[in-house]
C-alpha cells in the first residue's frame, strides 16, 4: 500500500490565540499531503485541470487528537482508501515527528468533474496512475 509521507513545520500564521494549531489548518495539511501523493504518482492537479478534470472535495471528517503547536514539524502520511467510478477518499494522519504521536486523523472525499462541472468517471490517465496503489480494505 503506498503511503506518501511529507513534513511540514508549524508556523506562527497557523497557530491561535491559545498557541496551538487551528483547527482548520488541518484540512490545508490534508490538501498538501494529497497534492504530494499525486505527485510521487507523476500527476500535478494543475495538469489534471489542463486535462479538463476537476476533484472537487464532497466530504471532509478530522479528529482531533492531540495539538500540534509552533515550530513542532509534523508528518503528514496519505494513503488512497478507495476509488469509485466517479469518486475517491484519501486518508491521512498527521503525525508529531520526534516523538510518532498521532495528532490528528481524516479523510476527504471527492468527485470527479468535466468542465462543465457535471460528474464523470474518473478518466484513464489518472486511473492508470492510481492502478498500482493498493487501497485500503
Amino acid at each position: 500500500m503506498k503511503v506518501s509521507k511529507v513534513q511540514y513545520r508549524v508556523i506562527y500564521g497557523d497557530i491561535d490565540a491559545m498557541g496551538i494549531t487551528y483547527y482548520g489548518n488541518y484540512f490545508r495539511w490534508f490538501e498538501i499531503g494529497r497534492t504530494e501523493f499525486l505527485r510521487e504518482l507523476g500527476l500535478c492537479y494543475r495538469d489534471v485541470e489542463r486535462w479538463g478534470f476537476i476533484l472537487p472535495v464532497t466530504e471532509t471528517f478530522c479528529k482531533y487528537i492531540s495539538p500540534a503547536y509552533y515550530d513542532t514539524v509534523v508528518t503528514i502520511e496519505t494513503k488512497l482508501a478507495w476509488l469509485k467510478k466517479a469518486s475517491l477518499r484519501f486518508d491521512y494522519k498527521i503525525l508529531g515527528q520526534e516523538d510518532g504521536l498521532e495528532l490528528a486523523n481524516g479523510y476527504t472525499i471527492h468527485a470527479c468533474l468535466d468542465r462543465d462541472r457535471k460528474v464523470v468517471r474518473i478518466p484513464s490517465f489518472l486511473l492508470d496512475r492510481l492502478e498500482g496503489v493498493k487501497v485500503l480494505s
